[in-house]
């Protein structure tokens, strides 16, 4: 089952959460960024050159010129491959573990794989952030030695941002799975608990 709401990031821009449930066991969710403004990236070239063009009506060397074209080139391929993220994805199993994706406006695809055997918990936190109280998802890791410690704290959709409404939702998912996740690891202790007790 697929399902598509419309939700704001903390700067009030518009983001798209597409949830499919493809079990009780596994569910996804897309979350999708304005792509790249036509208007934004004119502005910004267009300042760019014309910089370039009054440092060239200053010292008269054309070099200006083609370093600017040469800047401006590189500078909007290393933004689209490295930093303008359109969409993230989370994909949680319950008998395999959680998976993150970054999708760039390049192309590029950046994964991230979480065993569910190394998941505490999925938790909402909050943090400071441009002087103001933000709220971010992220996934508790255990610590190899110490199991009911935490060893690290991984944040999901740190490109996007959403405000606490869409966390919320993706946070209330991914604790059906991980009850789901509980309830499956601990049934086949207690059939061989019973099946013990009968046979005495």
């Amino acid at each position: 089952m697929d399902d598509e709401r419309t939700y704001s990031d903390i700067g009030g821009g518009r983001l798209a959460l597409q949830r499919r449930h493809h079990s009780p066991s596994c569910r996804e969710f897309c979350l999708r960024s304005p792509r790249l403004s036509l208007r934004a990236l004119t502005a910004v070239t267009s300042a760019v050159w014309l910089a370039a063009y009054g440092l060239f009506t200053v010292c008269e060397n054309s070099m200006v010129l083609s370093a600017a074209i040469f800047i401006t080139l590189v500078g909007l391929l290393g933004y689209l491959h490295f930093v303008k993220i359109d969409q993230e994805t989370l994909l949680i199993i319950d008998s395999l573990g959680i998976q993150m994706t970054s999708s760039y406006a390049s192309g590029k695809e950046s994964t991230t794989f979480i065993e569910m055997g190394k998941v505490q918990d999925v938790i909402i936190n909050e943090a400071i952030y441009m002087q103001k109280v933000i709220y971010y998802l992220c996934i508790l890791l255990k610590d190899p030695e110490e199991p009911h410690e935490i060893s690290e704290v991984v944040p999901v959709f740190q490109s996007a941002k959403p405000r606490l409404d869409c966390l919320i939702e993706v946070y209330r998912s991914c604790q059906e799975i991980l009850a789901h996740q509980k309830a499956t690891s601990s049934s086949p202790s207690i059939q061989k608990a019973s099946i013990f007790s009968r046979g005495k």
